[in-house]
């Protein structure tokens, strides 16, 4: 029974798992975006969150030499924790959590595992766009929005006017 059992042991010992999670944590940082199985991607996600929570809020040199520290001790990997630390950090300043997403993309060939891509949230630049345009464009289902009918009131007297200054000025 896997009762209080957290993770995902991922068929593998616990060294091999820990070294493989920390490459994939540092590729995730440094790519953006990779290309893994759902199982892994889970437990990566378990993983490498809280290691971008570690970056914010430090406002002592003290608090950010040790966070530094405590980040490189689990990546391994002084370029991941550089571009974690300069860049990422900046990105996910407001957020309150939730910095990864798992997008499913079918089943692999092979085996027939299931694979996704893991991204960080705030550099998929289509889908923020997508959330700007979506917001701006809701509609009920009652018919018309107000502000286009309101719109369409404005202008007709506006275009009236227009046109008797038009008329106006020829006769003149």
């Amino acid at each position: 029974m896997r009762h209080r059992k957290k993770f995902n042991h991922l068929g593998r010992k616990s060294a091999h798992r820990k070294a493989m999670l920390a490459n994939m944590a540092s590729s995730l940082i440094l790519h953006k975006r990779i290309k893994t199985t759902v199982a892994k991607a889970k437990a990566l996600r378990m993983y490498v969150e809280p290691l971008i929570t570690k970056t914010k809020g430090l406002d002592t040199v003290e608090a950010k030499m040790h966070a530094h520290r405590t980040v490189f001790s689990v990546l391994k990997d002084k370029y991941a924790v550089k571009e974690l630390f300069e860049e990422v950090a900046g990105k996910v300043a407001d957020r309150p959590g939730g910095y990864t997403r798992i997008l499913k993309l079918g089943n692999r060939i092979g085996d027939n595992a299931e694979m996704c891509l893991i991204e960080l949230v705030d550099y998929n630049e289509n889908m923020l766009e997508t959330k700007k345009s979506s917001s701006a464009g809701k509609r009920t289902r009652r018919g018309r929005r107000k502000s286009t009918a309101e719109k369409a009131v404005a202008e007709t007297p506006a275009q009236e006017q227009a046109s008797e200054t038009t008329d106006a000025d020829s006769k003149e």
